[in-house]
């Protein structure tokens, strides 16, 4: 693979160890309204504090307003890429589970990301020295999306929080869609932010770093002039078979293609959030070996997992916080 031009300087966007994260423990579900403390999320960041200059948050619930009380209340050094939570505005009939609503539900849902835009303008501007960049939404435009939002919604929000604050606007969305149908949306965004995941698509690890760069240079050689980040890359440790075979995930792996990956983007200088923290349990089915549930450099209980003690605790001196 020959070297990528640096091209996250043109945003002044400075390279560092980024991480994803969401600090939901056993019992603590967004869908429920349950979040972390105070204490639970500042013990988290002490954990990340050492090794990650940047985190991504996913929503502007009390989590995030937390997240972000900590680090300014105590005065941690990371900088955040803050995001909205976009619900779905349209039906879905190309997403493999339900994705199917009535249209009441859809019109709550458009006022509620109304809200939530507002909320991520509101955030981002009272912690300037802080949230570095805004996301307007996650994944709400690739084709099996269960909350799709269609192309000129999202237009519509990211002019929106360009004109409400003073950090860059991206979208956080998997490779696809960037080259055709989000190309609308490329020219009001300041950069674009990518997902990477090779384990979800059958690839092997002798392949998966190639794969990673071929998705890269997919979107950023289309877009030459426009900076390009990647905001989930990461390799789950567990799955019941939903998506990814059983010996494709495991502790190993994930440490051997985290541990490629974090030095492909470092000789790169590509800023790239690995995926993700810690372990989150509320996600997915109710099955325990659930593959979204596993994706942490950390175990839901806040012990290492291989890639972590491999990258930051070689001497195995690690002491839970």
């Amino acid at each position: 693979m020959s070297k990528l031009f640096n091209i996250t300087k043109s945003l002044d966007i400075q390279y560092g160890n980024a991480i994803c994260y969401s600090g939901y423990r056993e019992g603590q579900d967004p869908r429920k309204g349950i979040y972390p403390t105070y204490e639970e999320i500042k013990q988290d960041l002490m954990i990340l504090n050492n090794n990650w200059s940047y985190l991504r948050l996913y929503d502007c619930s009390q989590h995030a307003v937390t997240v972000l009380k900590v680090i300014a209340q105590e005065n941690l050094p990371f900088k955040v890429m803050l995001g909205a939570d976009l619900a779905a505005e349209v039906s879905n009939p190309d997403c493999p589970w339900d994705a199917n609503f009535d249209d009441d539900l859809l019109v709550r849902n458009k006022l509620a990301n109304s809200q939530q835009i507002d909320d991520l303008i509101d955030l981002a501007s009272h912690y300037p020295e802080i949230v570095f960049a805004v996301s307007i939404g996650n994944e709400a435009s690739v084709d099996w999306t269960d909350h799709l939002v269609p192309v000129a919604s999202l237009v519509e929000y990211a002019t929106r929080v360009k004109a409400g604050v003073r950090q860059p606007v991206t979208f956080c969305e998997n490779y696809v869609p960037w080259t055709q149908k989000l190309a609308p949306l490329v020219e009001i965004l300041d950069f674009i932010s990518i997902h990477t995941y090779p384990v979800w698509e059958y690839q092997s690890i002798d392949n998966a770093l190639a794969y990673t760069d071929q998705n890269y240079r997919s979107v950023a050689e289309h877009y030459p002039d426009k900076t390009v980040v990647i905001t989930e890359a990461g390799w789950t440790t567990m799955s019941n078979g939903r998506g990814i075979e059983p010996w494709n995930a495991n502790q190993h792996l994930q440490a051997e293609y985290c541990n490629q990956l974090i030095n492909w983007a470092e000789e790169n200088q590509i800023l790239t959030f690995v995926f993700e923290a810690f372990d989150e349990p509320w996600k997915g089915s109710e099955d325990a070996a659930e593959p979204e549930k596993h994706w942490g450099f950390y175990t839901v209980d806040r012990k290492p997992k291989q890639i972590a003690q491999t990258l930051f605790y070689p001497d195995k001196a690690y002491l839970s916080a």
